[in-house]
């Protein structure tokens, strides 16, 4: 038998998973108690990420992220308007810069065929009409990216639910969870909270509430990506973004014009020694601790060593990440690159050391754990909203 409509939802993180998924859940005519630790709305990932609505064209066909990207793409713009939230269509561009990457990008172009994205090949002419000081060897088109204020779209969440009378409690912190006769006691900062089921969307720290068997398998491992902002942003018209590494969860380093019109050059990847270490000297030592102590961190650092020492190395030496942009954009001189605030990715890693390259949700009678909502998380918020509000109404 499905729950009754007036159940009871708490839900823990109020960024835009978090509130998108309460949005979806109150349309549902569920009673909504959302819990976050900070004193206001998308002050993690939501808040730190490039401002990208993502195409679906990286993501494994058939995947959550491949499925809810590109129907996010051709929905989020419209939403935006209508909430007054600043979004635009821009189309971006993923260049090679070398011959050996035109086979990779030909294959990139086919798996986003695979998920439906309009996407196709131009030359390399038909690139610098779009972006006269790019160099490259090829690209393709991608028409449906483009940017969004994703921070303000989640404040326009939490404005659309105190509307609707949702409870919405900033300033708390979630330390536990108990399963009871009749529900869920959500144990906090404040005291408990009861409902009748627990969504955990809290990102950053989602693995942490989980079960003890849950936890020894998967681990977040937390990755600083370091931005620098473009003193010349006349040197770029939109979105570049360079052909990935398909064994990596990184696009790499990339150009975007902002919904602001600032410029961003990154971001490069390196390991976060804390949780929200914005900055090189954030250090959380029971953090850094419990990644250390995980094996599927070091078999992920012995199986990408290469790329580690290279990533690190383009965070502690300018000329090195310099060089790296230069390969796409040659103008750019060590003078125009101001470094900019870091974001934290939260990336879910299994006790083999894969990187899991999906959104993973962890389902059980009373308890769904979202413990990997990276990028594109934002982008496809509202579809991850609702496919969570789904498993809910299906529980007995």
């Amino acid at each position: 038998m499905a729950q009754p409509e007036s159940s009871r939802i708490g839900i823990i993180g109020g960024g835009i998973v978090g509130l998108s998924t309460a949005r979806a859940l109150a349309d549902r005519g569920h009673r909504v108690v959302l819990v976050e630790k900070e004193d206001g709305w998308a002050r993690h990932q939501t808040g730190h990420n490039s401002g990208v609505i993502h195409s679906g064209l990286y993501y494994r066909p058939g995947s959550l992220k491949a499925r809810f990207a590109t129907e996010a793409a051709q929905t989020l713009p419209e939403l935006c308007a209508e909430l007054g939230v600043t979004a635009r269509r821009t189309g971006k561009l993923v260049v090679a810069t070398r011959p050996d990457e035109l086979p990779r990008m030909r294959a990139l172009a086919e798996r986003g065929r695979a998920n439906g994205v309009p996407v196709r090949e131009i030359t390399p002419g038909e690139a610098r009409e779009r972006e006269p000081h790019l160099v490259c060897v090829g690209a393709l088109l991608v028409d449906s990216t483009g940017v969004a204020d994703f921070a303000g779209l989640a404040r326009a969440f939490a404005a659309e639910l105190t509307a609707r009378g949702a409870t919405l409690r900033l300033g708390e912190t979630v330390t536990g969870l108990l399963e009871t006769d009749r529900g869920v006691m959500l144990q906090t900062t404040r005291g408990e909270i009861a409902v009748d089921h627990v969504i955990n969307c809290s990102g950053l720290y989602s693995d942490r509430l989980l079960p003890d068997d849950e936890r020894r398998r998967l681990r977040i491992v937390p990755f600083r990506g370091e931005y620098w902002t473009l003193r010349r942003p006349e040197l770029v018209n939109g979105l570049v973004y360079p052909v990935p590494d398909p064994d990596l969860p990184f696009l790499g380093i990339h150009l975007t014009r902002g919904f602001d019109g600032h410029v961003h050059v990154g971001p490069n990847a390196v390991l976060a020694l804390a949780r929200e270490g914005y900055r090189r000297r954030d250090l959380a030592p029971r953090e850094l601790a419990d990644t250390l102590r995980f094996p599927g961190f070091w078999r992920l650092a012995r199986r990408h060593l290469r790329y580690g020492i290279a990533e690190t190395t383009r965070s502690l030496v300018p000329p090195a990440f310099l060089a790296g942009v230069r390969r796409m954009l040659p103008e750019v001189a060590p003078g125009d690159l101001v470094r900019s605030p870091a974001g934290v990715r939260a990336q879910l890693v299994l006790r083999d050391g894969t990187p899991s390259d999906d959104f993973v949700i962890i389902s059980r009678p009373r308890i769904t754990h979202v413990v990997n909502a990276p990028s594109p998380a934002a982008t496809a918020s509202v579809q991850i909203g609702r496919h969570l509000a789904g498993l809910v109404a299906g529980r007995a």
